[in-house]
């Protein structure tokens, strides 16, 4: 009964709580016995609250009896641990923030609260988001469902493999660079990036606040389009949030694409990409091309520039926000003679070396006299890669690309050269720069791993985002497939 429960969507979860065929607490229970049996090996989370969850399990089914049900009532979610929670430790993978409880909920997880979800724990990050691996948590390395040797992806690598292992049904992560779509690529599920101001960015620890973008993982199209529809919406308390109208996203997964545009950029073919992979995303389009939507060429030449734009940029308003971590006001507080030392120490122990190199390079890039020089010009160059894509979009409806240039790769493989790392995000990160939405689903395999193909698109049309992906979904067989290490007695 384990077995199947953990295997359900979420639409088919509703059906069966509703009709009171299973309780939210035997499916939460479900989750919690997945969760024993598989985090030794996996180490998604770094905090788990099975006694809290219980607690709303209980109060979900004394709730689905009284018929008031919401979308997410007695549903099990892993949230990363840089959103906070007034109930549970957050610590964005850092030292620095050992023994910090947020006095407040985000947005995003009282949205949640308050359609009765039930939270299994804070899934593991790199710290502060800085990562494509999940390695550079303070608290250890998560581990690949469908390769234990291999990474999750990164930075939201523990929501993605918990969701991939079946211990949780839908997971929360943020995207700042690609840190929702590329590890739900390596993982084999479905991530999305919300357009930058869709989602309420309020509680969320800061990276780079121009970029980051908190989107749900599941495992499948409608199971995201679920979640996006309770976190989607105008906050007052984010003056980045933007008052637009929030559609149906479910209405939107009519499983028809005929006679859409969809584009193909040739700047997202480049040199060492694995022919594996290449291959695999040839016959995804061509699927796609069966489904009736109209392959598009389409040029995006600043592209090339994303990522050394990206690694100004970001880092810069990342030694920004990380300035307020003094010993003072959160979470980690080393003792010194003065008030510099204690700073110093607190600072020095605190982070981490990843997050240690972006500080410096962002102090570096914002000080007198390279300001210009490299602050400026990133982001002139960032206008420019978003006036490619508003050249794109006059002419197709969405745009298709891989995820990633390569499946999972091994641990400790790129740790020593942070370059290689960067490059892991080199397709993900111009839809931050530009502040599109964008999707990652599963393709197929390539060395026994899973392949994503991605999904760009207007600002605010997540629905034809959604319709694309869904269609695809509901034509090929991928997002069925599970990891032997999730199903096996």
């Amino acid at each position: 009964m384990t077995s199947e429960l953990i295997r359900l969507t979420v639409a088919q979860a509703r059906v069966l709580l509703d009709q009171r065929e299973v309780s939210a607490v035997e499916l939460l229970e479900a989750h919690l016995a997945q969760i024993e049996r598989l985090e030794p090996q996996l180490h998604a989370f770094i905090t788990l609250t099975p006694d809290i969850a219980r607690r709303q399990a209980e109060e979900a089914d004394r709730r689905i009896a009284r018929g008031e049900a919401a979308p997410l009532t007695g549903i099990p979610i892993g949230l990363k641990d840089n959103l906070c929670t007034v109930d549970a430790p957050t610590t964005a993978g850092s030292r620095i923030l050992q023994g910090f409880l947020s006095p407040y909920d985000a947005t995003v997880v009282a949205r949640l609260r308050e359609q009765g979800a039930v939270f299994l724990g804070k899934t593991n990050t790199d710290e502060f988001a800085m990562g494509s691996s999940t390695e550079n948590s303070a608290y250890g390395p998560t581990r690949n469902p469908w390769d234990r040797e291999r990474v999750p992806g990164g930075s939201s690598g523990g929501s993605a493999a918990a969701v991939a292992a079946g211990e949780a049904m839908l997971a929360l992560g943020s995207d700042t660079g690609g840190s929702i779509r590329q590890p739900a690529g390596f993982c084999g599920i479905v991530g999305l990036k919300p357009t930058y101001g869709r989602v309420s960015r309020y509680g969320l620890i800061a990276f780079a606040s121009s970029l980051d973008q908190i989107g749900p993982f599941g495992r499948t199209v409608e199971d995201v389009a679920v979640l996006l529809q309770v976190i989607a919406g105008y906050d007052p308390a984010d003056s980045t949030s933007v008052p637009v109208p929030v559609p149906d996203y479910r209405a939107a997964l009519t499983g028809d694409i005929r006679g859409l545009r969809i584009g193909i950029p040739a700047e997202y073919r480049v040199a060492g990409m694995d022919p594996a992979v290449e291959q695999v995303i040839d016959q995804a389009l061509a699927t796609l091309q069966e489904l009736g939507a109209e392959l598009v060429p389409v040029s995006l030449p600043h592209t090339e520039y994303a990522l050394a734009t990206y690694y100004i940029i970001a880092p810069s308003e990342a030694s920004a926000n990380l300035a307020r971590y003094d010993g003072i006001k959160y979470g980690l507080s080393l003792p010194g003679e003065t008030l510099l030392e204690r700073y110093l120490r607190t600072r020095g122990e605190g982070f981490g070396p990843e997050v240690k190199r972006r500080i410096m390079l962002g102090t570096y890039a914002l000080s007198a006299g390279y300001y210009d020089a490299y602050y400026v010009k990133a982001q002139k160059v960032r206008t420019l890669i978003k006036r490619d894509f508003d050249q794109a979009f006059e002419r197709v409806d969405v745009i298709a690309a891989p995820t990633s240039p390569t499946v999972a790769f091994r641990l400790g493989e790129r740790t020593a050269d942070p370059l290689q790392m960067y490059l892991s995000d080199v397709f993900t990160i111009p839809a931050n720069m530009a502040g599109l939405p964008a999707i990652a689903v599963p393709c197929g395999f390539a060395h026994g791993l899973p392949v994503s193909l991605q999904f760009m698109g207007r600002p605010f049309d997540e629905p034809t985002l959604l319709r694309v992906a869904d269609a695809y979904e509901r034509a090929t067989p991928w997002h069925t497939e599970w990891p032997k290490l999730a199903v096996e007695a």
